[in-house]
């Protein structure tokens, strides 16, 4: 269901040129900083803010703005999915590692750091991999020595190019699982042990000594109970914690954001904080796939504004409270959001029951939100005393 109407009920936006970067300011005409990308306000914080960029729309020459929004908007690009272990190794042994060039062309010709995202994930694994370990034609020994391989040979081949790896991504289990007790879960976990994510971030800092190394996870925005049985992000903690202990060369966290207007979530305050703590341990930290959908009751897709405004509210809110946060702490030093129009979100296609969506900073035909110009607010009116410039983070040895 297409709705495109949500930006005619109710909600405030800029004008189609207001997108645009600004024009050079003069005496009589200073810069207006509406008027100004997201790229170009990030800076003003030493802060880059991402999006997660889908190869095919940005390959579609008769969607030209698509293309022409992610270089002028973000500082910072994410592969969304040409860098996963299914597109990058479809067969073993044999790497496809023209899509993910693309990007990190576009990327240099456009000025922008890249965010590599993924080296080790349960998810997206080609079938040779786990059909192989499921059947015995492949022992755990091969096993980890594949894992080595694989990012051996990735993070090699994109040596230089990449400022942030997710070397990890989502070891740890939800409260919901069985057990609900917080483990290490997924593929590697369960074929490897959990020592598989002290290997993989040697083996990526091996590979490149200057690119930063993050494990990355969702729900790990703010502290709950402050038990690791049952609080993930004091999971994580305690598991970076440990990491360092043992000399791992882990550099950061990078926490997904990935929010929905129909829970409760978190205000500023408590995400400062788990940022804050996060910092305490050396690490840097990162908001690396930002998006907040809202279900799409049979009112939010007859274009109904009762239902449709305070989902764009609450929606904007959200964002806000997430890049209120990250400038709140120097340490953080990227808020990348999971793709920025609703015509290419995977929201949809993932959330079907019941069907959500609504969950970008611009809608289908490419207009900005309330959340678009609320992060604008934010990066406008934000500044000393309480937010200061980045704190560059140094690769780990």
């Amino acid at each position: 269901m297409q709705l495109k109407r949500w930006l005619t009920v109710g909600a405030v936006v800029l004008a189609a040129g207001g997108v645009a970067g600004a024009a050079p300011a003069t005496a009589s005409h200073p810069v207006d900083p509406s008027q100004q990308s997201l790229r170009q306000l990030g800076m003003r914080h030493d802060l880059y803010i991402g999006t997660a960029v889908d190869m095919a729309a940005l390959a579609d020459t008769a969607d030209p703005q698509y293309r022409e929004i992610v270089s002028r908007e973000f500082s910072t690009v994410t592969a969304e999915n040409v860098m996963k272990w299914e597109t990058l190794e479809p067969t073993r042994g044999t790497y496809n590692f023209g899509p993910a060039d693309e990007l990190i062309a576009f990327a240099k010709r456009n000025n922008q750091k890249v965010r590599g995202h993924v080296l080790v994930w349960q998810n997206q694994l080609p079938s040779w991999l786990t059909t192989g370990v499921s059947n015995g034609t492949i022992s755990k020994d091969e096993l980890r020595d594949i894992l080595r391989n694989h990012i051996t040979t990735v993070v090699k081949h994109f040596k230089g190019k990449i400022w942030q790896w997710d070397v990890v991504n989502e070891a740890v289990s939800d409260p919901w699982d069985t057990p609900s007790t917080l483990h290490y879960k997924g593929f590697w976990a369960q074929n490897l042990g959990p020592g598989y994510i002290a290997d993989a971030f040697r083996w990526a800092r091996a590979a490149d000594p200057k690119a930063l190394l993050f494990y990355n996870d969702y729900n790990i925005e703010a502290f709950g109970s402050g038990d690791p049985a049952n609080d993930k992000t004091q999971f994580v903690y305690d598991m970076a914690k440990a990491l360092l202990r043992d000399r791992v060369p882990i550099d950061g966290i990078g926490s997904q954001g990935h929010l929905g207007t129909q829970y409760g979530n978190y205000d500023t305050i408590q995400v400062a904080a788990a940022l804050k703590k996060f910092a305490g341990l050396g690490l840097a930290t990162a908001f690396t796939e930002v998006d907040v959908r809202s279900q799409m009751t049979a009112g939010v897709q007859a274009g109904d504004s009762n239902e449709i405004n305070p989902r764009l509210q609450a929606s904007a809110a959200n964002y806000s409270v997430l890049l209120q946060a990250c400038l709140a702490d120097p340490h953080c030093l990227s808020y990348t959001v999971w793709g920025f129009t609703d015509k290419h979100s995977w929201v949809p296609g993932w959330f079907s029951n019941p069907p959500e969506g609504m969950a970008t900073i611009m809608d289908e035909n490419y207009q900005p939100k309330r959340a678009y110009n609320l992060m604008k607010a934010d990066l406008i009116h934000s500044g000393p005393p309480y937010v200061q410039p980045r704190i560059p983070q140094k690769p780990r040895r």
